[in-house]
């Protein structure tokens, strides 16, 4: 049987504190339990459990001029349990991340570790979360009682828990277990060929309506009834929750401090940053929270653990209490992402990358009410296969997925074509002329990076469609 994970941290700060008594040293076990299921025509295909743990080793080694840090990951299953063939793995990795570290040598990001504010905590030496294919029943019940034979069901669920202990030789001990899943769906018509997707994030997943998601697609596929060919150019457009979270994630993941502040970004201006800047007419906040206030499912874990360093984030800083950020507040850019040692160069807050994103200050309507006071314009179901194409601009290009349908006189007509985009989130948040209501969404592109979102469907009078996407 595996060591607890609070025994393997243990293990490792003392092991590092023996092979080199004058470093700092952070070490993190991750353990993921995770369940999942496929299925494809109408018929489960795989299924199947895992669990994972590994064991992160982090030391900050004194150097001339300053202190380098390295890192080492191994896998820690029963091989690492306690005795001298454990103790030898682990003494590997600790050597291994301090050679790394003198290799490296000293770091820009070098700061000292965060001191331990909370004591030990109770939950310290408890065990791993876990899930089981159990967490499906539902799901398989509803998800069967839907087929139909004049329409193709695809879909994947993935359910996971997982665990993580931090310990520091700062004295940080937390353990924290964070569960997620979603839920992914498609439907297909035979007869059109049109094809519908729909999504949803969930803490448990048990607690998906398949029921009501499959509803709502169902109610979808004779809008692909009547086909309609347009060409490229800029449409209004409705973009729904999912499509706006993969913006916005995006536009959070590219908030770095430092290369804002070395005009290398976006976010970059004459003198400084775009901090104080407004964006658009609408007041929108988008923030991060480990509290989630609205939406409790969102919540995480406020401290930070992570093993690698970069313009957002340092394995200096392991072990820092995070809050709330807001990377947008009422329209205009709030805040940046900079580590501690960024922080202090610049005089800036500290703060670090978020593991949720509320974009909030839109006004009380459902996506449905849009549509119903569009005179003619788009609406899209999701966008897909997102990908960079300026940094300067925070310009990105992807493609329409799973239904684009025309909107006129408030009703839909017809799916039309699929598109290539190009689009900046920041200049849609500059021309974004109407948010509606915030809801829990499910991530399209980068839901197996980040799911915690609840974003507006957003109105953008002239989004830019470059070009035609053959498919449907």
């Amino acid at each position: 049987m595996s060591a607890p994970g609070s025994a393997l941290v243990e293990r490792t700060l003392a092991i590092a504190a023996r092979q080199a008594p004058d470093a700092g040293a952070v070490a993190t076990v991750r353990e993921v339990s995770e369940a999942v299921v496929r299925w494809a025509n109408s018929t489960l295909t795989t299924n199947g459990q895992t669990v994972e743990r590994r064991l992160s080793v982090i030391m900050l080694v004194p150097l001339d001029g300053g202190t380098g840090a390295g890192v080492a990951t191994v896998p820690a299953p029963t091989a690492l349990a306690a005795g001298p063939e454990g103790d030898a793995v682990i003494g590997e990795a600790v050597a291994g991340a301090v050679q790394a570290a003198r290799r490296a040598g000293p770091a820009r990001d070098a700061a000292p570790l965060p001191a331990s504010t909370d004591g030990d905590p109770g939950d310290w030496h408890d065990g791993a979360g876990e899930t089981s294919m159990a967490v499906f029943g539902r799901l398989a019940e509803e998800l069967g009682a839907s087929f139909r034979p004049d329409e193709a069901s695809f879909g994947f669920a993935d359910h996971r828990v997982t665990t993580t202990w931090l310990g520091t030789s700062a004295g940080v001990r937390r353990r924290w277990v964070e569960p997620g899943g979603s839920v992914e769906i498609n439907l297909k018509d035979p007869a059109t060929g049109t094809s519908v997707w729909g999504g949803e994030g969930a803490t448990d997943v048990a607690d998906v309506d398949v029921t009501a998601l499959v509803g709502r697609l169902r109610d979808r596929l004779p809008w692909g009834r009547r086909w309609i060919d347009l060409p490229a150019g800029r449409y209004e457009t409705i973009l729904p929750p999912s499509a706006v979270s993969d913006l916005m994630i995006y536009m959070a993941w590219s908030m770095g401090g430092r290369p804002a502040q070395e005009g290398r970004s976006a976010f970059s201006r004459a003198g400084g940053t775009r901090v104080g800047e407004r964006l658009g007419p609408l007041p929108l906040t988008l923030a991060g929270d480990p509290a989630a206030p609205g939406f409790p499912d969102l919540a995480y874990t406020p401290v930070l653990a992570t093993t690698y360093s970069g313009d957002e984030v340092s394995v200096f800083d392991n072990g820092a209490t995070t809050g709330r950020v807001e990377w947008v507040r009422d329209g205009e850019v709030a805040t940046l992402a900079y580590p501690r040692a960024a922080a202090t160069e610049y005089d800036a807050p500290f703060a670090a990358p978020t593991d949720n994103l509320v974009l909030t200050g839109g006004e009380d309507a459902t996506l449905e009410e849009m549509v119903a006071s569009t005179e003619r314009g788009l609406l899209l179901t999701c966008l897909w296969y997102i990908r960079e194409v300026d940094p300067s601009t925070l310009l990105l290009t992807g493609l329409t997925r799973d239904g684009v349908y025309l909107v006129e006189r408030g009703e839909i007509v017809g799916e039309v074509n699929n598109f290539r985009f190009n689009e900046s989130p920041l200049d849609l948040l500059r021309r974004a002329t109407e948010a509606g209501t915030t809801e829990r969404t499910l991530p399209r592109e980068w839901k197996d990076w980040f799911t915690r979102a609840a974003m507006p469907p957003l109105r953008v009078p002239d989004y830019h469609m470059t070009s035609v996407s053959p498919g449907r």
